[in-house]
């Protein structure tokens, strides 16, 4: 019984750093990266559709995002999906090909993002440790209901404890290491 209410939990921490890594992906470093374009969702003949269904999305060079729209019919709606994406890209077209050059970064930006990230980062810890809230009153639970013994609670408490811990630091030296990637020029 405790060892599936830690696995869950296990799982379920995991799973929070794991979404803390992909948010990271969004935040721009000043190197170019597709993912930054994930989140961005174009108008595709009355549909909202993913900017990588409608065109390949690829790296041009250290600083430039490279689209090449599937159809002609595409540039126009890409370009506007871009702009009001309040990522602060501007696109600029040639001929068939879409081209994102990204800005250095400036200090202020980057301690602005800096803070992003913590917040991030903390709000994933919270997560973590929801569940292991949640595990805790499991394991309550079981012993309330006589299906364990206070020892094996005990023991179940540390254990999910140990986990939470592992799982804290882990999102701390995600954070760290976006910091750094952050900070540098």
């Amino acid at each position: 019984m405790i060892n599936e209410i830690k696995k869950d939990a296990a799982d379920r921490m995991k799973k929070s750093a794991m979404a803390l890594q992909q948010n990271l992906t969004k935040i721009r470093t000043g190197r170019a990266n597709t993912s930054l374009l994930d989140q961005i969702f174009v108008d595709y003949y009355g549909s909202q559709s993913a900017l990588n269904q409608v065109a390949n999305v690829s790296i041009e060079d250290s600083r430039t995002l490279k689209i090449t729209p599937w159809e002609k019919d595409m540039i126009q709606p890409i370009e506007k999906a871009i702009m009001n994406s309040n990522l602060g890209l501007n696109p600029v077209t040639a001929g068939i090909i879409i081209r994102i050059p990204l800005p250095p970064l400036t200090e202020d930006r980057r301690k602005d993002m800096i803070r992003v990230v913590r917040q991030e980062g903390e709000q994933s810890k919270v997560a973590v440790r929801n569940v292991r809230r949640d595990s805790l009153g499991d394991i309550k639970e079981l012993l309330k209901e006589k299906m364990i013994g206070e020892d094996e609670e005990r023991k179940g408490q540390e254990e999910i404890q140990e986990l939470t811990n592992q799982h804290v630091e882990e999102i701390d030296q995600i954070v760290a290491v976006k910091e750094k990637e952050l900070m540098v020029v």
